[in-house]
Parts: C-alpha cells; structure tokens; sequence
C-alpha cells in the first residue's frame, strides 16, 4: 500500500484545524468550569435533554447525540446524578435500556449557564467568521460528520461507530 502523504495545502489546514479545535475546546471548557463548575460534556448533556421531549432521552440515543461511547456518558450522568442535574429511570418500552431525565434543579443551571456558554462561543468562533464562512464551516462539518459515520458509502462503516447500537426509541411504545 502506498501512502498518500499530505500535500503542503493539506498540512497547513490539518494542522490549523488542530490548533483551532483544541484552542477553541478549552476556551469553552474553561468558561464552563468558571461560571457552572463543570466540563463542557456536562453542559452537553444538560443541553441534550432540555431539548428533548420530556427532557429525556434514551441513554443510547443520548450517547449517540453526544458523539461518545455509552461508559463515557454514563460516568457524566453518574456525576450529574450525584449533582442533582439528572436522573435515570427505566425506559418502560425496552428493558435492556435506562432514560437519563433533566430534573428541575438541572433546567436552571443549565439556563443560569447558558447566556455565558452563548457568549463564549460567540466571542470564540462566531465573532471571528463572516457569513459566509459560517455556512461553509457548517457544510464543512457536516460533510466530515456524514463520512465519519458511514453516510454516502465512504469512511467508517456505521456499525463501527462506538456510540451507535441498533434499538427502538423510547419512551413510549414502539410503532404499530
């Protein structure tokens, strides 16, 4: 097999985009941990489930919204338990499964949280974008996305992305 070595194009971009998703995940890691005490994967979580019917979701299909493999979650719900953010439950419609719920206390971190999460980002990426460099980083990144897990019949195959397991949506009963 034959490397195919980057071009210097090639090299310069990987190694920007590298820079800049690093710097750009501790500016909002840190922001986070200042202003809510927690890493940036909790806020996710929390942000997950406020939008999701109910405020919970299956935690595989939370998992797979995430990007993240099952025991990286459960650890960052066990901890948000422990906090009084969330909760499980059993997911009355697949046995095999438990449902991570937003509480109460969870929503109004999560909006004490927000307009400073908001801000960050902002002055992080959006600030520094045109418009149209805000549509093409979206078209940018959702093709990487779509080929990283097995959409449009290149990069990695579906069933070997590690958040992805095959079950019906819960809660509620499955169709028909």
């Amino acid at each position: 097999m034959t490397t195919r070595w980057l071009t210097p194009e090639e090299q310069r971009a990987w190694r920007a985009y590298i820079a800049a998703s690093q710097l750009l995940e501790d500016a909002i890691d840190r922001q986070l941990q200042q202003e809510a005490g927690m890493p940036h994967l909790f806020y996710s979580v929390l942000a997950n489930l406020s939008e999701a019917p109910g405020r919970k979701l299956r935690m595989t299909d939370l998992a797979e919204k995430l990007k993240i493999t099952r025991s990286r979650l459960t650890y960052a719900v066990t901890r948000l338990e422990r906090d009084g953010l969330v909760r499980r439950e059993d997911c009355r419609w697949d046995r095999r499964s438990s449902l991570a719920a937003l509480t109460g206390e969870g929503m109004a971190v999560l909006e004490r949280t927000a307009p400073g999460h908001i801000e960050a980002v902002r002055a992080a990426l959006f600030d520094r974008l045109t418009p149209e460099q805000v549509g093409q980083l979206e078209d940018i990144c959702t093709g990487i996305t779509r080929g990283l897990q097995g959409e449009g019949g290149t990069g990695t195959a579906a069933e070997d992305v590690p958040w992805r397991r095959r079950s019906s949506p819960c809660p509620g009963p499955p169709p028909g």
